[in-house]
């Protein structure tokens, strides 16, 4: 982990941090320790909301995109291979000074270094708790210039963004669910975890639509949708979905909710979209949901929802259609 490599590298493993400005750290966990850092110094670059949030908290000086000019930088590193390299890019690109990389060996940090030896000097690594730490001392802008990625149209027009949910195609699941939905959604239908915008396009071919709320917690996905959803009945939310609130009265919810933020399958995550799903929509409401089929979200459906029925997919997904929440607003 961080906080087990970053001390060494700075006490007495050769890394130094410049003695005045400001230290981008790109991408922290929550649950990250940032010890090695100066607090005062420190500028957290985070797309994810609720992590967002966690530091914005804790005092830190928070942003959705690192601007720069940084004296130094620290990326942390993310499961997407294209995602680190993007980060790794910005850091350089951002930093006057040193730029340091730190992940687990099981998040490609073995496979970046050999990369970025190829390229320029690597000081390091530092080796240790199944991760490594490693860093370069001149800015390297032009180094990693071919590594930046932001939005780009997939082959199906849609744009996408490296880290961002879906980002080569669209999701089988999501797809599904579209050829499922009626015709008649109701007025006002909330896009709950809406990515980068695939299921509200389709909603919003429905003329009696009058607004759709995609609520989507990736910084990055939420800007792909603004790309992909022009109609001016789309409205746009960076928020937690698990926590988001809204005036209006919701007749239909549509969602594939996330069911995972590392490598095993989190289904709480997709229990908490339930219960707020639950939450938003007026008595009346229709929830459509797409999820997959080893995930045991009908417990939690029967829970939140007075009538609950599986109503099609396929091997590897289900389809839920629940209406009469038990929590809804009153």
């Amino acid at each position: 982990m961080l906080d087990s490599r970053l001390p060494l590298a700075l006490d007495g493993g050769g890394l130094e941090w410049p003695e005045e400005g400001k230290i981008a750290v790109y991408g922290p966990a929550a649950d990250a320790d940032l010890d090695g850092v100066p607090k005062d110094r420190a500028e957290i670059i985070q797309g994810f909301k609720p992590v967002y949030d966690v530091w914005a908290a804790r005092g830190y000086g928070v942003s959705t995109v690192g601007e720069g000019p940084y004296a130094a930088a620290l990326v942390c590193l993310p499961r997407a291979k294209r995602e680190a390299r993007t980060l790794i890019a910005e850091a350089c690109a951002a930093s006057e000074g040193v730029v340091v990389i730190d992940g687990q060996k099981n998040e490609g940090a073995d496979s970046l270094l050999k990369q970025m030896r190829a390229r320029v000097t690597v000081h390091g690594p530092i080796s240790k708790a199944h991760g490594k730490l490693f860093w370069i001392d001149a800015p390297a802008a032009d180094n990693f210039a071919d590594w930046q990625a932001g939005p780009e149209r997939t082959d199906g027009g849609f744009w996408t963004a490296p880290g961002v949910f879906s980002a080569d195609a669209v999701d089988v699941a999501s797809a599904l669910l579209v050829d499922a939905l009626p015709e008649k959604l109701g007025k006002q239908v909330i896009d709950l975890g809406a990515g980068w915008g695939f299921l509200s396009a389709h909603v919003l071919t429905r003329e009696d639509v009058e607004a759709v709320h995609l609520v989507e917690a990736n910084h990055m996905a939420l800007e792909c949708a603004r790309r992909n959803v022009t109609d001016p009945r789309a409205m746009f939310h960076w928020a937690d979905a698990t926590e988001w609130t809204c005036e209006a009265r919701i007749d239909t919810i549509v969602m594939n909710p996330p069911f995972h933020t590392g490598r095993a399958a989190e289904p709480q995550i997709g229990q908490a979209f339930v219960a707020s799903a639950a939450r938003l929509l007026s008595p009346q409401g229709h929830l459509w949901m797409v999820a997959n089929r080893h995930l045991p979200y009908e417990a939690e459906l029967k829970t939140r929802f007075a009538q609950v029925e599986e109503i099609g997919g396929d091997a590897r997904f289900k389809l839920f259609h629940a209406t009469r929440p038990l929590q809804a607003r009153r």
